[in-house]
């Protein structure tokens, strides 16, 4: 059996519990210091909505200018969790988010929409030291492209029409970019 180091021990149910309400708090204040107070200075951090993954307090920075610049009354509430690893300092929980599109996505470049977005995800924390180290966040990128307009809805002939062109274009010489 491997040894066991610092690292590896698991995280008191209750001191989460207490950090989550620390967390949601951070990401409503809409402010970049407070949230960064809560990750160590070499985080790494994985989100759905970024195309690259973040390591340290400048990436994560930018990050959430950027998602508060294009989504100013982002909000969260947990709504399911902590969910508590045994064997390490990791945990993770269910939200929701509410936001309204008003101002520049950057990248894509998509110009403010003024629509609702309902966001239904998840966090994973792996912890050190009291914060958290390593991040992943996880929701569905689809379904928010289809909440700004960006991609048709489910299921629909517009939906339909876009298939069948990607897969002519498969079909093309040198389609498949």
């Amino acid at each position: 059996m491997p040894e066991q180091t610092a690292t590896q021990t698991a995280v008191d149910p209750e001191w989460v519990v207490d950090f989550l309400g620390r967390w949601a708090d951070a990401w409503n204040s809409h402010s970049p210091d407070q949230l960064l107070g809560l990750m160590t200075e070499d985080i790494v951090y994985d989100d759905s909505a970024w195309p690259t993954t973040m390591t340290g307090h400048r990436d994560v920075r930018e990050f959430l200018e950027h998602t508060w610049r294009g989504l100013p009354d982002l909000r969260f509430t947990i709504r399911g969790g902590p969910y508590v690893d045994a064997d390490g300092p990791r945990a993770a929980f269910w939200w929701d988010g509410r936001a309204t599109h008003t101002g520049v996505i950057d990248p894509p470049g998509l110009a403010p929409t003024g629509r609702p977005l309902v966001l239904d995800g998840a966090d994973f924390h792996e912890y050190r030291d009291g914060k958290v180290c390593r991040l992943r966040i996880v929701f569905d990128m689809a379904d928010v492209m289809r909440q700004l307009g960006v991609l048709p809805p489910a299921g629909g002939g517009q939906e339909r029409a876009m298939t069948k062109l990607t897969n002519l274009r498969a079909r093309l010489p040198g389609g498949s970019g």
